[in-house]
């Protein structure tokens, strides 16, 4: 099949080339004229893609990046994986609006489009449909189908791989979901089809509000049980024993990503909107998680103070700015407020992450040095934010004056855990 992959980031990009090693003549579709130009030269920006398998199917022919949309015609499907951000706690949908109307104009009859972009339950039907009629002056379920099928891309994780991780999938009719069903059943191992469109964009919230609720429950926790003087890191592996009814979630300086502080606000604002009532579980935890970093600070200040010392002129060395364990992404990262409230306090911030490159992460407005042991013996405190690999935590713990760990990897007398 001609297929056409709209967005070639985190989502889109790994399912271009798996599409394409499948065997579909796969164009990848991006606005970004500089990321095109990266793909075209073989160079993958997405760490589950090694440009190696990039370029074996440039090679082939089989996938084609482009920035082009006249490239668009003729597709027989189209997958939407654009970003859906939330702007001041409202979604933004522009870029699937944006995205639809461009399809639009290329849609013909029999071709099918889906949206993977998460976003809150009607929009396949209310939103992204009455767009692609409009545009291309066609009937959805009578001249061309449609559905949704969100994406579960977990940048990173080493057990499930992106085919090996069950897909969820949609039509806005029959004939819809049966096509759309064969189409990823080439791609992906398992395929989990369900009754319809709103279920699967329902769905994906619930995937991410569980993760929201849990890691906020636990974090708040953390903020309490260091007060009561209870390990938390010991009281979690202890109940994780029990074999049913529990899930293991651990503390940390505040979730980020394009998925848990994001994602389970869609679903609190379309609840909001569309029965007036509040999503009270939602908005707590994305409270608690907000106000992590201020926990962070607070434990810093803390520690200074017992020490004879004050935050004001300290330097202060943050290891790990992405928003998670091996991640080279930085949306939505705590870090940024760490530091931020750190230097409004008059402390001397310096930021280390071997992730990512040494030009990226200047909103930070932090000091990007290596995390080597004369800038760790040099800090009055470390913040050990994300654990990387790539980081030797015993060179860490062996010179750090002080460390308030956040991810319980190190011990000893001169380390704190969160």
């Amino acid at each position: 099949m001609q297929v056409v992959v709209a967005g070639q980031g985190y989502v889109g990009l790994p399912l271009a080339v798996r599409a394409a090693e499948a065997g579909h003549r796969v164009v990848g579709y991006d606005v970004d004229p500089h990321r095109v130009q990266q793909l075209v030269a073989g160079l993958s920006y997405v760490e589950d893609v090694a440009s190696s398998r990039l370029r074996a199917v440039l090679d082939t022919g089989a996938y084609s990046p482009t920035a082009d949309a006249v490239a668009l015609a003729g597709f027989d499907i189209a997958v939407i994986t654009v970003p859906t951000p939330l702007r001041d706690g409202v979604p933004d949908l522009t870029y699937i609006e944006s995205c639809a109307r461009t399809l639009g104009e290329y849609l013909r009859p029999g071709a099918t489009v889906v949206l993977e972009s998460t976003t809150y339950p009607g929009t396949t039907k209310e939103l992204l449909l009455p767009i692609l009629e409009t545009t291309s002056g066609l009937k959805g379920g009578v001249d061309f189908l449609a559905g949704f099928s969100p994406e579960r891309i977990a940048p990173g994780n080493k057990k499930w791989s992106f085919e090996a991780t069950p897909k969820l999938v949609s039509g806005i009719d029959t004939k819809s979901l049966d096509v759309i069903q064969d189409f990823y059943g080439d791609i992906f191992h398992t395929i989990v089809p369900v009754s319809g469109t709103k279920v699967a964009e329902l769905a994906k919230l619930i995937e991410n509000t569980f993760r929201l609720v849990n890691i906020s429950m636990i974090n708040e926790l953390a903020t309490l049980t260091d007060r009561l003087g209870v390990n938390i890191w010991e009281a979690i592996d202890a109940a994780a024993t029990k074999p049913f009814g529990f899930t293991r979630f651990t503390p940390g300086p505040g979730v980020g990503g394009h998925c848990l502080p994001v994602d389970p606000m869609f679903l609190s604002w379309k609840i909001q909107q569309e029965l007036g009532v509040p999503f009270r579980f939602v908005e707590l935890a994305d409270d608690v998680n907000r106000h992590m970093p201020d926990y962070v600070v607070r434990r810093v200040v803390e520690a200074l103070d017992k020490r004879g010392m004050t935050i004001n002129g300290s330097r202060i060395l943050l290891l790990g700015l992405t928003y998670k364990f091996n991640a080279t992404d930085l949306r939505n990262s705590p870090s940024p407020r760490v530091a931020e409230l750190l230097i409004g306090l008059g402390a001397e911030v310096c930021g280390a992450d071997p992730n990512i490159p040494d030009d990226a992460g200047t909103e930070l407005n932090v000091v990007r040095v290596d995390a080597s042991a004369e800038e760790v013996a040099a800090a009055d405190a470390v913040v050990l934010l994300v654990d990387h690999t790539r980081f030797d935590l015993a060179m860490i713990q062996e010179n750090a004056t002080w460390v308030l760990d956040c991810r319980n990897r190190m011990s000893g007398a001169n380390v704190e855990v969160l």
